[in-house]
């Protein structure tokens, strides 16, 4: 694997690499490599690589891990949540630790699972584990990212929607939250753009969770969102 780096480094220059922790995310039976990112003999070498080259974001997708998948795959759950996450982003304070999903885990139409959690608990799996990263650990270089959680929330449950990004931008920071679409999966991503243009999340849940307000389609919130945060990156 790190020979591959060594290849992909030198010919591609790539600006970041993206990983699976799960293994073969697409097939999962097959999955026989999962991996954590704070693995120090595995996953250090590679990050080693990457700060040499001057490359600085690492992008890995996390959640997407319903119910339904913890049934029938239930030993890779531990490879799927953000538990690996800070103590990588505290050890390598050079990289930028970009949470594909933000760790979402009610994907498939579970929607209503995640939003049952939220009314009870305040929490979102495993979105409110990664908001509270930076606080826990004390780092500034963990992001969240939209793609697949914003187009399904802001449909099926757009309350739910709201609160997690009330929770991303109050943990993480309005400035640490990138826009992304997964257009693949959801189609052209115009109605996603408009979605989060016209969203807010509502005065009830700002006041009771200490949630700050999105704020104007072209405000800075919405803004840095769309894309001063990944023009930055």
């Amino acid at each position: 694997g790190l020979e591959a780096v060594d290849r992909a480094i030198a010919e591609l220059r790539p600006d970041s690499f993206k990983g699976y922790t799960v293994g073969d995310n697409t097939n999962k039976q097959l999955a026989r490599h999962p991996w954590r990112m704070d693995d120090e003999k595995l996953l250090y070498p590679f990050y080693e690589k990457l700060v040499k080259a001057g490359l600085v974001n690492v992008c890995v997708h996390k959640g997407l891990y319903p119910y339904s998948t913890t049934k029938r795959f239930p030993e890779l759950v531990q490879y799927a949540d953000v538990r690996d996450v800070g103590k990588a982003a505290k050890d390598w304070p050079q990289l930028n630790f970009v949470i594909y999903h933000s760790g979402f885990r009610f994907t498939g139409g579970e929607w209503a699972n995640g939003w049952e959690q939220f009314e009870k608990t305040g929490r979102i799996d495993w979105v409110t584990d990664l908001s509270e990263i930076p606080a826990k650990y004390g780092v500034k270089n963990v992001y969240g990212d939209l793609g697949q959680i914003f187009a399904q929330s802001t449909i099926a449950e757009p309350r739910l929607c709201a609160a997690m990004l009330g929770q991303l931008i109050k943990g993480l920071g309005a400035d640490h939250v990138v826009w992304g679409t997964d257009a693949v999966w959801t189609g052209a991503p115009q109605w996603q753009i408009e979605a989060l243009r016209r969203l807010e999340i509502p005065e009830e849940m700002q006041k009771k969770y200490g949630y700050t307000p999105l704020g104007a389609a072209d405000g800075p919130v919405k803004t840095a969102i769309f894309g001063n945060n990944s023009a930055r990156l």
